[in-house]
């Protein structure tokens, strides 16, 4: 499925969009923001190409249902502007969404957006939603982190936390994408589809910004569930080392909009969309953005 490039502004920082059209003109499923995560652009993310295997592009999949989908480079990220000499961190990344909703906005008339945020991007939609809970109609929180409580993958990271305070970018590389799904539980992934994934990530950037890091290693938490109002799932996959169970039940429990879901996914670590058990995450979500809204709230 072919898609479109599009470009904003937030002040003078330019922005890189990329959208992929609902297969039918109307878009009735909706029309969806993927938000990705620390290491990566978004399209390697969303739109990924491995031969082989089918609806690799979660975009592809979700348009082919009659939904309008839309992917961000974060500033800092793939074709976005890298200028700025900061090292754009999570509150940051919620400013290029109310860019990003704002061209959106314009480009579709429609006055409210599905928002899927993975990691970081996770925590970048949420604070958006705080924000301007009035612009999302549905929330999708996967692989997220309130206090960061019980999380392996965040307790190593925090070793090198002066390292990534010391300046606005990190290197990446291949080795550093595979230990990606080799960190929590090996197996999770299959081989073609990290390598496809690698090629994607490094073809766009060599480095990435350290901002994420750092407010994930020493600011949790940056979001308050009683100000999340709006319809929330939250995604958790079985070995993800990013955010431990209590955490993400404790946050659910306070989110005060009882349109809400808790969802385990059996067999998935980290970067959900890049496990062998893909297809299964995009049933979930589906079926949380097709929901219909309750008719009766008492």
């Amino acid at each position: 499925m072919s898609g479109r490039e599009h470009w904003t502004t937030k002040g003078d920082v330019r922005l890189f969009l990329w959208r992929k059209a609902s297969a039918t003109s109307a878009a009735p499923g909706g029309t969806i923001l993927f938000v990705h995560g620390s290491s990566m652009a978004s399209q390697p993310t969303f739109d990924l190409e491995v031969p082989g295997r089918p609806d690799s592009s979660v975009m592809d999949w979700f348009a082919a249902r009659g939904f309008d989908t839309w992917c961000l480079d974060n500033e800092g990220y793939g074709r976005s502007d890298k200028k700025r000499p900061i090292n754009f961190d999570i509150s940051n990344g919620a400013d290029d969404l109310e860019a990003a909703t704002d061209y959106i906005f314009k480009e579709t008339k429609k006055r409210k957006l599905l928002v899927y945020g993975i990691s970081s991007g996770a925590l970048k939609a949420a604070l958006f939603a705080e924000r301007h809970p009035q612009r999302i109609s549905r929330l999708a929180l996967d692989a997220f982190v309130w206090t960061g409580a019980g999380s392996p993958t965040l307790a190593e990271r925090k070793k090198r936390l002066p390292e990534f305070m010391a300046k606005n970018r990190r290197p990446i590389d291949r080795a550093f994408v595979q230990s990606i799904f080799a960190r929590d539980h090996p197996g999770t992934a299959d081989e073609a589809t990290v390598n496809a994934f690698a090629d994607a990530i490094l073809a766009l950037d060599d480095s990435v910004p350290t901002g994420t890091y750092v407010d994930m290693c020493s600011k949790l938490p940056l979001v308050d569930p009683a100000k999340l109002t709006v319809p929330t799932l939250i995604l958790r996959g079985q070995w993800d080392g990013i955010a431990g169970v209590d955490d993400l039940v404790e946050f659910f429990k306070r989110l005060p909009n009882p349109d809400k879901q808790f969802c385990v996914m059996p067999g998935i670590s980290h970067a959900s969309f890049q496990q062998k058990n893909y297809l299964m995450v995009y049933h979930i979500l589906h079926a949380f953005f097709s929901q219909p809204g309750p008719v009766y709230q008492g």
